[in-house]
C-alpha cells in the first residue's frame, strides 16, 4: 500500500512537472481575472506621461529594452542601490542616461489602487509600458504577453556587460543580440526603437568628428552645433529627424549616412549585406516594420522572464519586499 501510495506520488509529480513550463508561459490574458484594470491603468498612466513630455516614450521603451538585456525581463533595473547594495541603474549604461522612474512609481501607485492590492509586477509594468509608448507616439499595437514576477536582485557587472554600447561596431552588436537568443532582423528591428527619442553628445561627439567617410557632411555639421568638440556632454540630439513620432524615418536616415550613434549607422554600410538590405526594406515599408517589431519585442520581453513562485511581485518598484 505504502509502495503504491510513493509511486503514484511520484508519477503524479512528474506529470506537474511536466505542464510547469507550460504553466509559466507569459501570455496577453493573464490580467484578464485577476485584475482587468490593470493594463487599461497602464495605458492612462503612459499617455498622460507623454502628453506632458513626448520625450518620455521612447524612455520608457528604453528602460524595458535595458531591463530585458540584463538577466532577463525581471524589474532589476528598477532597483534603487542601497548601503548594501549596488544594482543597475548606476552601470556605465544607465547612469545619468535611463530616466522614468518616476512614471513608473506612478504607474505602480494607480495600478495597486485600480487592483485593490499588489497584483502586477514592476516587470510587467515595463513590458506594458513600452508598447503604450509605442502606441502613443503612432506605431502599432502588439498583444504584449504578461505574467512575469519581480527578481530580488540585480547585477551592474551583468549590466555593464550586456547592455549594447553607441560606440559598438556591427559584430559587435550581432553577438550581443545573438547571445540573448535574438536574430538579425531582431537587431535590425529593435534598433528601430531609435525612430523616437534622443541621446546625449556624449554618446555621439566621435562620429560626427571622426567618421567623415561614413556621414553625410551636412548632417554632421548640424548636429555639431549642439554638440561643441569639449563640454555639453549633457546636450540632446534627436536620434531620427521625427523623434517624437514612432516611424521609418529612422531607417531612410540611415540608408542616407544620417544615423546619429556609431552602432545605429553600422547596421547600415552600403555594402550590400543583409543588414543593409533589411534597413532597406524597412526604410520603404511602414506597415511591414511596425507588425514586425512587434514580434520582436515579444521575443525580447520572453527572455528569461520569472514566473510561477519565482520571485516576488514588489509593493514598491524600487526595492525588494521586506
Amino acid at each position: 500500500m505504502f509502495s503504491l501510495s510513493s509511486n503514484f506520488f511520484v508519477v503524479f509529480t512528474m506529470i506537474l512537472a511536466s505542464f510547469a513550463p507550460l504553466m509559466a508561459q507569459l501570455n496577453p490574458n493573464y490580467y484578464e481575472k485577476l485584475c482587468p484594470q490593470a493594463l487599461p491603468t497602464i495605458k492612462t498612466v503612459v499617455e498622460r506621461a507623454i502628453a506632458r513630455e513626448p520625450r518620455m516614450g521612447a524612455s520608457l521603451l528604453r528602460l524595458h529594452f535595458h531591463d530585458c538585456f540584463v538577466n532577463g525581463c525581471d524589474g532589476s533595473i528598477l532597483l534603487d542601490d542601497t548601503p548594501t547594495f549596488i544594482g543597475e541603474k548606476t552601470a556605465t549604461p544607465n547612469n545619468n542616461s535611463v530616466r522614468g522612474f518616476d512614471v513608473i512609481d506612478q504607474i505602480k501607485a494607480a495600478v495597486d489602487k485600480a487592483c485593490h492590492g499588489n497584483i502586477v509586477s514592476c516587470a510587467d509594468i515595463l513590458a506594458v509600458a513600452a508598447h503604450d509608448s509605442v502606441v502613443a507616439l503612432g506605431g502599432r499595437s502588439y498583444k504584449v504577453q504578461v505574467g512575469r514576477r519581480d527578481a530580488l536582485t540585480a547585477s551592474r557587472t551583468a549590466a555593464n556587460q550586456n547592455i549594447p554600447s553607441p560606440l559598438s561596431n556591427f559584430n559587435s552588436l550581432l553577438s550581443n543580440f545573438q547571445s540573448h537568443g535574438l536574430s538579425l532582423k531582431d537587431l535590425i528591428l529593435l534598433s528601430g526603437a531609435h525612430t523616437i527619442g534622443f541621446a546625449r553628445c556624449l554618446t555621439f561627439r566621435s562620429r560626427i568628428y571622426n567618421e567623415t567617410k561614413a556621414i553625410d557632411a551636412s548632417f554632421a555639421s548640424a548636429v555639431r552645433t549642439r554638440c561643441p568638440p569639449v563640454g555639453g556632454d549633457n546636450n540632446l540630439s534627436p536620434l531620427d529627424s521625427s523623434a517624437k513620432i514612432f516611424d521609418t524615418v529612422y531607417f531612410k536616415n540611415l540608408v542616407q549616412k544620417k544615423g546619429l550613434l556609431h552602432s545605429d549607422q553600422q547596421l547600415f554600410k552600403g555594402d550590400g549585406s543583409q543588414a543593409d538590405e533589411l534597413v532597406k526594406y524597412y526604410s520603404k515599408n511602414g506597415g511591414d516594420f511596425w507588425t514586425d517589431f512587434g514580434v520582436s519585442m515579444l521575443r525580447m520581453g520572453n527572455l528569461s522572464p520569472l514566473t510561477g513562485t519565482n520571485g516576488e511581485i514588489r509593493k514598491n518598484c524600487r526595492k525588494v519586499n521586506s
